[in-house]
């Protein structure tokens, strides 16, 4: 039976009708906590009214730093419902990539897990927020930073606020303040060409609708049981894994951060019948020592992406027979294309499928920008449910929006007779590791910071586990010797890991081209050849 399309156009607005629909529906399960859609909707009506009498209100910018927890949700639906938008943070990030996205995004509230793993979230705060130390608020590195909230234990923060306390304090959501549907829901930052991440603004209305079409082509039902083991703050996550799940009334199953045996155990425990997954993540599943068929075989539909070996990887090794092929990125809302899970699987594994309601597809010659022929290669480009552009953007980034309305996406694919997409490559240098995007300026930059690097290069390598690897080559100042391993450690504590090269090259100077350029392409070879192995 077809679920029935919802009406709301905000995520605050959303909840509450899923709630009205059915209160006593699983919507979240996370670590020993099961929420209903009922308690769900009272929880981000009980945040949304903290959030605003810390003065919240609509228009405004809510950070949110948080691994998949039940408060995420809450965290991001209440400040949807008291009018803000949230500014969604990589939990990969350390303090170089924090003190960018708060300064750029302008965020008023900031609201952080304390720790997770080996990290302490709450010693980068204290870092660039010092004041939160002495029971201060206010920041006088970051000018709009007023409040800071911490999800579990404050500690020596006695500046910062408990989740708890927020959820317990009086304030009233003025009804006039609910955010519409073109308003921004989410900021998400993605790796781009430019040497920072870009901050992508995404609208309520869009993401809802798109979501749910993403949601319909995947089968999903109300009583579905989604495992989302990829981050919230991912377009995978919250533009795709959340919208399609509460357009539909199905739970979340919600795992902190991937991990192959607890994420079968999620699988077994809680009958997951949906998976958002990725071909490494399948990978670590299907090859990690507990894994059997019978603790997955619960498992139905979901979404994932990659060569026809993968998705028949994902289909018959991990057991979701219907699971969709994709296609899409940050800019156009999570996906623009999802193969239907009725389709055969030899049709999903060969094809990216048709555009979703609402979508249009076109195949451009990269050079000219003519339209292309079917079954013609050519750049992918988009309209329909896109971004409108980047935030604060300087870079000229945003002029891959163009003003005839089509996305350049600078990906490479043809379109069949049915104008179903078959992705052929990235035409771009993005790095693509795990299923994360790195931009090599970014790490470049950061590897200059360095007193001994006189200059960097960063490439992509291909690798067959995650797609490919990060490799850097330096060339040293005079008088200067760096390691490699110097190098490395010079990294791995300032920025996020997925972004730490595994490997360094010292080199006398940088392979160029013909025309002087930089020849990326030989510096692949080169490791490939073990030079300075």
């Amino acid at each position: 039976m077809a679920a029935p399309h919802p009406l709301a156009r905000n995520f605050g607005d959303l909840v509450a009708e899923m709630a009205g629909r059915d209160a006593d529906a699983p919507a979240v399960i996370e670590a020993g906590v099961e929420l209903s859609y009922g308690e769900l909707d009272a929880r981000v009506d009980a945040f949304a009214e903290g959030l605003a009498g810390l003065g919240v209100r609509r228009g405004g910018t809510v950070g949110l730093l948080c691994t998949n927890r039940w408060e995420w949700l809450v965290a991001a639906l209440g400040a949807h419902r008291a009018g803000a938008r949230v500014a969604a943070f990589n939990t990969f990030a350390k303090a170089w990539d924090l003190e960018y996205m708060l300064e750029h995004s302008g965020a008023e509230v900031l609201i952080c897990v304390d720790r997770f793993r080996s990290r302490d979230y709450r010693e980068t705060l204290a870092e660039l927020v010092p004041e939160l130390r002495q029971d201060g608020r206010r920041s006088s590195r970051f000018a709009d930073l007023r409040e800071v909230i911490v999800i579990g234990e404050p500690g020596d923060l006695a500046g910062a606020r408990g989740f708890e306390e927020v959820l317990g304090l009086a304030g009233e959501v003025d009804p006039e303040m609910v955010a519409p549907a073109g308003a921004d829901a989410f900021v998400l930052y993605t790796s781009g060409s430019s040497a920072r991440p870009k901050a992508v603004p995404l609208v309520h209305g869009a993401a809802i609708e798109n979501g749910f079409a993403i949601g319909e082509r995947m089968g999903l039902r109300g009583d579905d049981r989604v495992l989302v083991a990829v981050p919230l703050f991912w377009a995978y996550g919250a533009l795709n894994a959340l919208p399609a799940s509460l357009g539909h009334g199905a739970a979340m199953v919600l795992q902190a951060a991937f991990e192959p045996g607890g994420a079968l155990d999620l699988i077994e425990a809680h009958g997951a019948t949906a998976i958002y997954t990725l071909p490494n993540m399948t990978a670590a599943l299907v090859e990690h020592e507990a894994f059997a068929p019978e603790r997955v075989a619960s498992l139905r539909t979901g979404l994932t992406l990659g060569t026809p070996a993968e998705i028949e990887r994902t289909a018959v090794a991990l057991g979701a027979p219907d699971i969709c092929n994709i296609y899409g990125g940050t800019e156009t809302y999570g996906n623009c294309c999802v193969t239907p899970s009725t389709w055969p699987l030899e049709r999903r594994k060969a094809s990216q499928g048709p555009p979703l309601p609402g979508v249009e597809l076109r195949i451009a010659d990269r050079e000219s920008g003519a339209p292309l022929a079917t079954g013609e290669v050519g750049e992918i480009q988009v309209k329909g449910y896109l971004a409108r552009g980047y935030l604060g953007d300087t870079t000229g980034a945003s002029a891959a929006f163009g003003a005839d309305g089509w996305y350049r996406s600078g990906d490479l694919g043809s379109l069949d007779a049915d104008g179903n997409l078959s992705f052929s490559s990235r035409a771009t240098e993005m790095i693509k590791t795990g299923g994360i995007n790195v931009a090599p300026r970014e790490v470049e930059e950061f590897l200059a910071m360095h007193e001994a690097v006189a200059a960097a290069a960063v490439v992509g390598v291909p690798d067959a586990r995650v797609d490919e690897v990060v490799v850097a080559f330096v060339v040293p100042r005079d008088g200067t010797h760096p390691a490699e391993e110097e190098l490395r450690a010079f990294c791995a504590e300032r920025i996020a890991g997925y972004k730490v090269p595994v490997r360094v090259h010292v080199l006398a100077e940088m392979p160029a081209t013909d025309t002087g350029k930089l020849a990326r392409r030989k510096l692949v070879e080169m490791d490939q050849e073990g030079v300075g192995a």
